[in-house]
């Protein structure tokens, strides 16, 4: 099978641009439906082999933007998760693209809900993949659980904008210095057995040292705009989201624990929640995104 990924950039109202991975166009009829992916903090648009093929198997076209500040997509200082909306219809529009189904992992999932519940009809259904809950949210002790960097860098967030800046470009300078091979060691404590046995000796390791060498390329704003949006109000209600919502979440995960996808499945109405006990952050990632699109796909 060829890989087929394109990269565009599409122009925004406000004169910003955003970088665009689009996934399977040349290879599927022009009616064939468009899931968007958006992706995880910090990461770039571009999907990973995994679900370029769970894609490609089902005939679907994926439109993956890559957020404001990373890799060549304008920063937008000071934006809420709820301003990527506006974002994404920018780009459904330049494309020529109606009613879609929306999945977003990690940082992505608030990313996606938001999507959905501000574009109305045109998302015909939304999963959350190890998707982060909002912090101050009763019944939701935000850090509990998490591996220690992600307590770091959070509780870098809650500081203020100069603290998590400079926790960030200190964090930047580190990686610089990634490899694959050295991946499971760098994030020691955020993948548990399951997530490292993924990344040992595979594509995916490369993958994700490549997306953070792109993402990170120009500097860390849009790393800083993603922690900051979701340590404050996202800027949209979880009771406006009116089409099928898939919350999928592991339950050994160490960057957004378990209580977050639980947290999310309770709260939001009438949620499919898929809490896998056995699961961490990465696998699910990997191993779920053909079911996640199965699930989406027949609400279109």
């Amino acid at each position: 099978m060829t890989d087929d990924v394109t990269q565009r950039m599409v122009e925004l109202e406000d004169g910003g641009v955003l970088e665009v991975h689009l996934v399977n166009w040349s290879t599927t009829p022009d009616d064939a439906p468009v899931a968007v992916d958006l992706h995880g903090t910090p990461s770039w648009g571009r999907p990973a082999g995994t679900t370029r093929a769970a894609a490609a198997a089902r005939g679907v076209r994926l439109v993956a933007p890559t957020r404001a500040g990373y890799s060549t997509s304008s920063p937008a200082p000071g934006r809420d998760v709820a301003a990527v909306a506006a974002d994404v219809a920018a780009v459904l529009d330049a494309l020529g693209v109606g009613r879609v189904v929306v999945m977003g992992t990690s940082g992505g999932g608030p990313h996606a809900l938001a999507t959905a519940a501000l574009l109305g009809d045109r998302v015909a259904a939304v999963a959350s993949i190890a998707g982060v809950g909002p912090y101050g949210a009763d019944g939701l002790d935000f850090l509990a659980g998490m591996g220690q960097d992600n307590i770091d860098e959070f509780g870098a967030a809650l500081t203020g904008e100069g603290a998590l800046r400079s926790y960030l470009e200190e964090q930047r300078a580190g990686l610089a210095d990634l490899t694959p091979e050295l991946l499971a060691q760098s994030w020691s404590s955020l993948l548990p057995p399951v997530d490292v046995a993924i990344v040992t000796g595979s594509a995916l390791a490369g993958e994700l040292v490549e997306s953070i060498e792109h993402a990170l390329a120009p500097g860390i704003q849009g790393w800083l705009e993603d922690d900051l949006a979701f340590c404050t109000d996202w800027g949209f209600s979880l009771d406006d989201l009116r089409c099928p919502v898939s919350v999928w979440q592991g339950g050994v995960d160490l960057m957004v624990p378990a209580a977050h996808g639980a947290w999310l499945a309770q709260r939001i109405p009438a949620a499919r929640a898929h809490l896998l006990p056995d699961e961490g952050h990465l696998s699910i990632a990997v191993g779920k995104v053909g079911e996640v699109l199965d699930e989406l796909l027949p609400s279109l």
